[in-house]
């Protein structure tokens, strides 16, 4: 199955969480899509709820089902550490992940095209591979032919707030990874431990 590339909106308000991470999707209809949306109370079984954290997650990073599957079996041949928590590092180490973080693009999805347009560089040399992992000490920038971006400067405005685990310079554009993320400082409204039993059970 491929990436999903349709309207996000409506995603958002089928798992009940906000992609962009405006929160513009909920707040004018809180609800799921469709005729019976907004009356639709039905209780979801066990796998129901595991599905869905998974889908979440899925959603939120943007990533196809083959690679959300190989990147869980992944961490879990990490040693050190709990299976959920290492995957949620592992997805926050992509490249297209840490150009949004850095405040380069308002979305992900913003951040995976800056990424394949070859815009962004690390180590001085471009990568246009979203899926690329960025190792702590990294430093990330744009081509200096890519400075100029309206869409880059717009989301540079934009920014309310970096997390702790990266720096960034306003003067050079340029950021970087200075420590793994703790999982308390990931996405909050994901339970990875549903999404680790979803995977078990397969």
């Amino acid at each position: 199955m491929s990436r999903y590339t349709g309207p996000s909106w409506k995603v958002s308000r089928r798992l009940g969480i906000s992609l962009t991470g405006t929160g513009k999707e909920l707040a004018r209809r809180p609800y799921a899509p469709g005729q019976h949306g907004q009356n639709n109370r039905r209780k979801l079984s066990e796998y129901g709820l595991q599905l869905r954290e998974k889908q979440k997650l899925r959603m939120i990073y943007g990533l196809s089902e083959r690679q959300f599957s190989n990147l869980f079996k992944r961490a879990g041949k990490i040693r050190q550490g709990r299976h959920g928590d290492n995957f949620m590092i592992l997805l926050e180490q992509r490249l297209d992940n840490m150009v949004y973080r850095l405040g380069l693009a308002t979305t992900r999805r913003q951040s995976r095209q800056l990424v394949n347009h070859g815009h962004i560089t690390v180590n001085g040399k471009r990568v246009d591979i979203p899926s690329y992992e960025v190792s702590v000490g990294d430093v990330i920038s744009l081509r200096e032919k890519s400075k100029n971006l309206q869409i880059v400067k717009d989301a540079l405005e934009a920014i309310v707030g970096r997390p702790q685990f990266v720096t960034f310079d306003e003067n050079k554009l340029e950021g970087s990874l200075v420590r793994l993320p703790e999982r308390e400082e990931l996405e909050a409204e994901v339970d990875e431990a549903l999404i680790v039993e979803y995977y078990n059970k397969l």
